[in-house]
C-alpha cells in the first residue's frame, strides 16, 4: 500500500507529518508493504485557498492513501473521488504514522473534520 505524507521538512521517515495537505512543501511517499521511501517537492504548495489540486501536489503519483493532520474539504473530496483514502495523522513522524496505518490504527478523515483555514489565515474551525 502506497501512502503519501505531507511534511514541512525533508527528513525522510523522521519527518513530522504536517497539519495541512496542500501547503506542505514536501511529500514523503512510503510503500508500507515494501518499505520503500521517496520524497517529492510539492509543486502546488502556493495555490490560492480552495484551489488545491491534489493530484498535482502529489506529482501525479498514484497512492492508495494520504496521512495528514488537516485537509480542506475540496482536497478531501477530490482525493476521495480519485479513490484515495485520507487518514487522520497522530502527532509524530512519518515512521510512527506508517506503522499505525499498516496496523490499521489510523482513522479515516470525515468531511465534518476538514480545515477552514489556509496559510495561517483563520476562516473557521479545524479538527487538528
Amino acid at each position: 500500500m502506497k501512502i503519501a505524507f505531507p511534511v514541512l521538512e525533508n527528513k525522510g521517515l523522521d519527518s513530522v507529518v504536517h497539519g495541512h495537505f496542500g501547503s506542505a512543501p514536501f511529500f514523503v511517499f512510503v510503500d508500507v508493504d515494501g518499505d520503500s521511501v521517496e520524497v517529492f517537492e510539492n509543486p502546488d504548495q502556493d495555490h490560492q485557498h480552495g484551489d488545491c489540486n491534489p493530484m498535482s501536489a502529489l506529482g501525479g503519483r498514484r497512492v492508495d492513501g494520504v496521512v495528514v493532520g488537516g485537509i480542506g474539504g475540496g482536497a478531501l473530496k477530490k482525493l476521495n473521488k480519485d479513490g484515495i483514502t485520507v487518514y487522520r495523522a497522530v502527532e509524530g513522524s512519518v515512521k510512527e504514522n506508517a506503522l499505525l496505518i499498516k496496523a490499521g490504527n489510523l482513522p479515516v478523515f470525515d468531511p465534518g473534520q476538514v480545515c477552514g483555514h489556509h496559510h495561517g489565515v483563520q476562516i473557521g474551525e479545524c479538527s487538528h
